[in-house]
């Protein structure tokens, strides 16, 4: 399997050479020059297999020969063992249409486990075979940092330096990061918003300054690896739920678009999905993107839900490559002019290939509060913010009769424990396996939201 860079002039690499890089040279995401497909009776056929199994057999066509088909199913069984779930992504059924597709059985209660559980096991292999270290920096809305934390503290080889924005991450999220005590862990609290640790992150890939220093590597969902491992879990839903003679919509809670660019890839290979939902908060540019053909920046809008508290959606670009003609050159000339500018409008072939699979709709703090309160009165689940968001827009869509709607439950509810309570009126516990949270010493450095200091601290303390 060969990987292409969405801005056409990086160096094709592998997955091994790809799951070790994280962002292109040119600037642009790696995604595979082509989409592998599955006849239904292959999809058919992985029906009742155990969830690792399930991932290897899905995940096997774009790991290609960099991993025998043994020692990817042996990974998968590793990082899968953790979750506290025998199913790992069970199915909860809410009323005769609507399901959640529950993601937050790993060690850190959200849906980034089930990606970056496997991806620290994918570095420590591959920086074994060449010898090498890896120098993680990652930028966290809220959960990839403690899932990415967990996965790689203590792991041979591996440095992880993680930007999170101050006072924009409930407590549960902080602390999941800023409690772990590893020598090869760094916890950076920024001046700003998400998008200004997103932009720091992917200005250091572009810094020779660093890079001629260091090896860079990224666990945010620009790693192909990561978003490949959320592919699975469309899979494991669908086959539950009568796939693939059955077609599935999914509502998917969007900030960053990885989780819901992996539904776009499970439909490339033959998953037969009726609709992708993207669910947006008030953060709305992705909702305004389909709708409207408008994707301009606006001010960044503390909520409930702060993951999704993010105006530039990094694996957008994936989705506008893949639907407008994968023209790398003509991409990286949009892209430049979105970053110049702020504002971009989507072409005609982008916005008729994004009607052909996506809806989309928006969420404010009534409609989210209003969903979380009905999964509680009416279905006896407590769901978190994000949940809720895209609970709303599942319950806002029009599907054929007969097909079901799955919302995808991207965190455990205890994370947010204020926001559930005032919706609901009852405080979510944390599970036992992290109830001691709270009683752990915290360890974090605090910078100004400037890139330099940002910089300098890593090239500082990095090993």
């Amino acid at each position: 399997m060969e990987y292409v860079s969405t801005r056409g002039s990086a160096p094709t690499l592998d997955f091994a050479g790809v799951t070790l890089a994280g962002l292109a040279e040119d600037g642009g995401l790696y995604l595979p020059r082509e989409w592998p497909r599955l006849a239904a009776a292959d999809i058919a056929a992985m029906r009742g297999l155990p969830y690792a199994e399930l991932a290897a057999r899905v995940m096997q066509p774009f790991v290609g020969d960099s991993l025998a088909p043994d020692r990817l199913r042996e990974l998968c069984e590793q990082a899968y063992a953790r979750f506290s779930h025998r199913a790992v992504t069970p199915l909860v059924q809410l009323d005769e249409r609507n399901w959640l597709l529950e993601l937050f059985h790993g060690p850190t209660l959200a849906f980034k486990d089930v990606a970056l559980q496997l991806l620290g096991l994918l570095f420590e292999e591959f920086l074994a075979r060449e010898d090498s270290k890896l120098t993680i920096v990652g930028a966290t809305s809220g959960d990839t940092g403690s899932a990415a934390i967990d996965a790689v503290a203590g792991r041979d080889n591996i440095e992880i330096f993680m930007l999170h924005p101050a006072g924009r991450v409930s407590d549960v999220q902080r602390r999941q990061m800023t409690t772990v005590r590893a020598a090869n862990v760094h916890n950076i609290a920024i001046e700003g918003s998400f998008d200004d640790a997103q932009a720091m992150v992917k200005r250091l890939f572009g810094d020779r300054q660093v890079t001629a220093r260091h090896r860079i590597g990224a666990v945010n969902s620009i790693n192909w690896a990561r978003l490949m491992a959320q592919v699975v879990y469309y899979f494991a839903a669908a086959l539950q739920l009568g796939g693939p003679e059955r077609k599935i919509g999914f509502s998917v809670p969007t900030g960053n678009f990885g989780d819901v660019f992996a539904g776009h890839v499970a439909a490339r290979m033959g998953l037969p999905i009726e609709r992708l939902v993207v669910a947006t908060n008030v953060n709305d540019i992705l909702h305004r993107a389909l709708t409207a053909g408008d994707y301009s920046i606006g001010a960044v809008t503390a909520t409930a839900s702060p993951s999704m508290d993010i105006q530039v959606s990094s694996n957008f670009e994936r989705l506008l490559f893949d639907i407008g003609g994968r023209d790398g050159v003509a991409l990286a000339d949009q892209m430049r002019g979105f970053d110049a500018t702020r504002a971009m409008r989507l072409t005609d072939a982008q916005r008729a290939g994004a009607l052909d699979l996506f809806a989309s709709v928006r969420a404010d703090a009534s409609d989210m509060a209003a969903a979380m309160d009905w999964a509680a009165r009416h279905c006896d689940e407590v769901i978190d913010p994000h949940t809720a968001v895209g609970l709303h827009a599942a319950r806002q869509v029009d599907l054929p009769v007969g097909v079901p709607m799955v919302t995808l439950a991207t965190a455990h509810p205890a994370k947010f424990p204020d926001a559930v309570e005032r919706a609901t009126g009852m405080r979510p516990a944390l599970p036992t396996r992290v109830g001691d949270l709270f009683e752990r010493e915290e360890a974090f450095v605090s910078l100004p939201g400037e890139y330099e200091a940002v910089r300098d601290f890593i090239m500082e303390h990095a090993a």
